[in-house]
């Protein structure tokens, strides 16, 4: 339970405890009690949820009970068929993809996984990819434009793994590789935060013709941790970057660096995996509408000329280049 959401939940255990005591066929004056409390219990999540600070959307985006890719994947996609491996060194398990229809049309699909308590986060590493997850992900894309399917791609890492054996397998290369192989297929390619979007981790899938994310997911180059440990040198700062960072959905809509927000149910995506696998669901056949028309040579063209437009940038003066004493990259007007 997170702090925001106490009164919330609070509230939902008394209408819980109301439901299974009563007799709510003969007791009219508890019917309307109840339809009172969830009156004011989706107010107060109303009130609460148009109030959310950035940390607070980091602290949603990290939900343990929050939907992943294979959740996403069980809702929205008919007859999927997983594929492994890399053929070159194993099977990534933070990294899960394969081939299914999403309403009637065949695509590739390929996400971050992460796990459901302490031995599948292991086994998952946490949604932290290793090369060879990456370089399952080329396969699929390559595999995709061979036949062209269009790619749709579900982002949810903290950043890609940290370990030494991983920069021995050349995660690096790996990771710019495969930005390097999506910058150039010739297919459409979706591409959807639906938790956090941690740094290069996420950016070594993320790109693609049309950019959406979940309402409270997260999308940044570093980590608000990883942040304040460098400017501030400490890591307690965390909240106050994921301020300066700018990575939640409706900042980085208004920077034209995501293509559409996509609602989450009341409460979050973790109240309602159903409805929110719908409306995810009907926001990628919007996108792969969008792009079906488009030949596959403009697709290049225009995805090529989409990131570049990224790049343009508010100048700051040196004054605001400093922070606490501290000098830091000046702010630009994508939070970057």
């Amino acid at each position: 339970m997170l702090d925001f959401e106490r009164d919330l939940d609070e509230l939902r255990s008394r209408i819980a405890e109301l439901e299974a005591e009563s007799d709510l066929d003969s007791a009219s004056d508890v019917l309307r009690q109840l339809e009172l409390m969830q009156l004011e219990l989706e107010a107060r999540t109303a009130d609460v949820f148009s109030r959310l600070t950035p940390w607070q959307r980091v602290q949603l985006a990290r939900h343990r009970d929050r939907p992943h890719t294979l959740d996403f994947i069980e809702r929205m996609i008919d007859g999927f068929v997983e594929l492994h491996g890399d053929r070159r060194h194993g099977d990534d398990m933070a990294v899960v993809g394969g081939v299914g229809s999403l309403q009637g049309r065949r695509v590739v699909i390929v996400g971050h996984q992460k796990g459901r308590g302490t031995r599948q986060n292991v086994e998952r590493n946490f949604g932290m990819a290793h090369p060879e997850g990456y370089r399952k992900a080329i396969r699929l894309f390559q595999l995709a434009a061979r036949f062209g399917l269009p790619v749709i791609t579900l982002l949810d890492t903290p950043g890609a793994g940290p370990a030494l054996e991983d920069e021995e397998r050349g995660q690096s290369w790996a990771i710019a590789e495969s930005m390097a192989v999506m910058a150039r297929l010739e297919t459409p390619i979706v591409v959807a935060v639906i938790g956090e979007g941690g740094s290069g981790g996420a950016l070594a899938m993320g790109v693609g013709d049309r950019i959406l994310m979940l309402e409270h997911a997260i999308y940044s180059v570093a980590s608000p941790e990883a942040a304040a440990a460098i400017i501030w040198r400490d890591s307690k700062f965390a909240e106050r970057a994921a301020e300066a960072l700018g990575l939640t959905s409706d900042v980085l809509y208004a920077a034209d660096l995501i293509d559409r927000i996509v609602p989450e149910p009341p409460g979050g995506a973790h109240r309602d995996y159903d409805a929110t696998a719908e409306n995810l669901a009907a926001a990628l056949v919007d996108a792969l509408e969008e792009l079906q028309a488009v030949p596959p040579a403009d697709l290049v063209t225009e995805r090529y000329a989409k990131f570049r437009a990224m790049s343009a940038h508010m100048e700051s003066s040196p004054d605001d280049a400093v922070v606490d004493g501290s000098s830091v990259v000046p702010e630009d007007r994508h939070g970057l």
